[in-house]
């Protein structure tokens, strides 16, 4: 379930951060330490689930693990302190990674047919396309609302 667009759009930022860590980044987290060894199951099970989905959703966990600690050890503090001269380099590094992340999300899509279940799935892959689904549409809506939302706030506003 995401969150109305407008309910955390409005928050003060240091609660708007708050919301972020606890809605989005542990959930990721969370999420992922399950799906990777689910997809390692289903694949091992299955001959005819797509191969390299345990794989790219490793990949996937290690590039948000680093993209998160990134915002919660130095761009997260740096705003809480009222933003810096320098913070549209960090911002921006974000934002590529929000797009790579993005384009992971996508990949695993297409090799999933969407998160398309096959006739008869078993209950480990059907946990795995739900899980699948759910953290695509919790990322969207995490990178969406740091994007348009928090980021936004110590940009400078174009000419």
């Amino acid at each position: 379930m995401t969150d109305a667009p407008n309910r955390a759009d409005d928050l003060p930022t240091p609660a708007l951060i708050e919301h972020i860590l606890a809605r989005y980044h542990e959930p990721h987290r969370a999420a992922l330490v399950d799906l990777v060894p689910l997809a390692a199951r289903v694949e091992s099970v299955h001959d005819d689930a797509p191969a390299g989905i345990a794989g790219a959703l490793e990949d996937l966990r290690a590039e948000l693990e680093s993209h998160m600690m990134k915002e919660e050890r130095v761009l997260f503090p740096m705003m809480l302190n009222g933003g810096h001269p320098m913070i549209g380099a960090p911002i921006g590094v974000m934002r590529h990674e929000h797009d790579a992340a993005s384009a992971m999300i996508e990949e695993l899509r297409a090799q999933t047919g969407g998160f398309a279940l096959p006739e008869g799935a078993c209950g480990s892959w059907t946990r795995l396309y739900t899980g699948l689904d759910r953290l695509a549409t919790d990322l969207a809506e995490h990178i969406r609302l740091e994007n348009e939302v928090l980021f936004p706030r110590f940009e400078p506003a174009a000419a």
